[in-house]
């Protein structure tokens, strides 16, 4: 039963066109009887600029107007790399850190030139994701992840996306595009973020 009291099963907005990131989700939630949405599902929706100064200001912004539009429990994030050399940076600019337009390994080359051949002991990183959950509007929960590491002194790996080639996770000798999506879901910023998000999710449901 939804929250206002019909009878329609309950469904999930996921503020993104990304079949990966919904099927990620859907997968999370199986056997929850909740139907994840994305936003492919309303396409006469337009998309807020991401202006925030944090990754949370980002994620309420969208949760909170793809849930007044779409009328549904909406989830919505934003995520990225912080670096401690460079004060926080990229930050909320990440996936558009060497400008517009710009790809992943662009983002990757402007940021190894940056730290040059700084040590290891100074080349300490997080990724950060922070999920908002709102309801037509009104905040339910704001959850965040994170994964501390350090940034390589060169790309490695073929798997992942954006900085996993320059990323290498706490206790670990690879980047997160070597250790492959298994072991990366399991330690990741928005892995961590995703199974705080569920539970906050099905709470939600029960009540």
């Amino acid at each position: 039963m939804r929250r206002d009291g019909s009878a329609a099963e309950p469904s999930l907005v996921l503020g993104t066109k990304n079949e990966h990131k919904r099927r990620e989700l859907e997968r999370l939630l199986k056997g929850s009887g909740v139907k994840v949405l994305s936003l492919k599902s309303f396409p006469e929706c337009p998309e807020p600029k991401e202006n925030g100064k944090t990754f949370e200001a980002n994620a309420r912004k969208k949760a909170t107007y793809y849930s007044r539009h779409t009328r549904f429990l909406t989830l919505a994030d934003d995520s990225g790399l912080s670096v401690s050399y460079l004060k926080g940076k990229p930050g909320v600019l990440s996936a558009r850190f060497a400008g517009e337009p710009c790809s992943y390994a662009d983002n990757n080359r402007k940021l190894l030139g940056l730290l040059g051949s700084l040590p290891s002991a100074r080349r300490q990183a997080k990724f950060v994701c922070v999920m908002a959950l709102y309801d037509r509007g009104l905040p339910v929960k704001v959850l965040r992840g994170e994964c501390t590491g350090r940034i390589s002194f060169s790309e490695k790996g073929r798997n992942g996306f954006g900085y996993d080639p320059v990323f290498i996770p706490k206790g670990f000798k690879k980047t997160f595009a070597e250790i492959g999506p298994a072991a990366k879901n399991k330690i990741s910023h928005r892995g961590k973020a995703l199974r705080l998000a569920k539970k906050a999710i099905l709470a939600y449901f029960k009540n």
